[in-house]
């Protein structure tokens, strides 16, 4: 019951940050984007040095 009531208060604060700060939602979720791209090029540096 409480992860449903947290969940549900973190899509809410979601939806209150987008509607009121459209800029900043995007430019976060723009970064977060940019971070996972990032973190799947480090992984591929270290797989590349396991095989060499």
């Amino acid at each position: 019951m409480l992860k449903k009531i947290v969940t549900l208060l973190v899509i809410g604060f979601g939806v209150f940050y987008l509607l009121t700060a459209p800029a900043g939602a995007a430019d976060a979720v723009s970064n977060a984007a940019g971070a996972v791209i990032d973190g799947f090029g480090q992984l591929g540096v270290f797989v590349n040095e396991l095989v060499a």
